[in-house]
């Protein structure tokens, strides 16, 4: 690919793009790396930011990735998945027949998620996330494999930014 030279948004200096490994914070989820995505960088003030061609492809594909992990859910991914829904806190936490201020801790991190409500917000992103329904049986079929004392770190979701195939690392 050949390097594409225009004005940083914050600052106005010269860019480039180039194609490379970005951390998607912006998803929300620091365990996100996208790989072989053009990436505009300033060297002058470094600004980073991907141009992501098909933004809700991969908004699906990181629901996907968290709702087929082996591990407890975490707070952030609670929160990605109820986004990704499109919820407020309130609908979601009713929903799960749950208090907003529960959701809460569990979104922060301040109290661990039961296994049970784990399965349910899996279950219940997989039957409302837009373009999951198709994936709902083979994932609710992985369910009894999910390791529900699993207290290593949460792993890395990597994901390619051309076919939106993912991988934990």
């Amino acid at each position: 690919m050949q390097n594409f030279k225009t004005s940083c948004i914050e600052c106005g200096g010269e860019v480039a793009i180039k194609k490379g490994t970005y951390r998607f914070r912006e998803s929300g989820l620091d365990t996100v790396v996208l790989k072989g995505v053009e990436i505009v960088r300033c060297p002058a003030c470094g600004d980073e930011s991907p141009i992501i061609a098909n933004l809700d492809g991969l908004l699906r594909t990181l629901a996907l990735a968290i709702v087929t992990s082996k591990l407890p859910l975490t707070g952030p991914e609670v929160r990605y998945l109820r986004k990704y829904l499109g919820m407020s806190g309130d609908q979601f936490a009713r929903m799960l027949h749950t208090d907003k201020s529960t959701l809460s801790k569990w979104e922060t991190g301040a109290v661990n998620i039961g296994s049970k409500s784990d399965l349910l917000i899996r279950a219940v992103a997989l039957h409302l996330g837009p373009g999951l329904r198709d994936e709902a049986e083979e994932v609710v079929r992985g369910f009894e494999l999910i390791d529900e004392e699993g207290i290593q770190a949460p792993h890395r979701i990597e994901v390619d930014s051309e076919t939106l195939e993912y991988a934990y690392a």
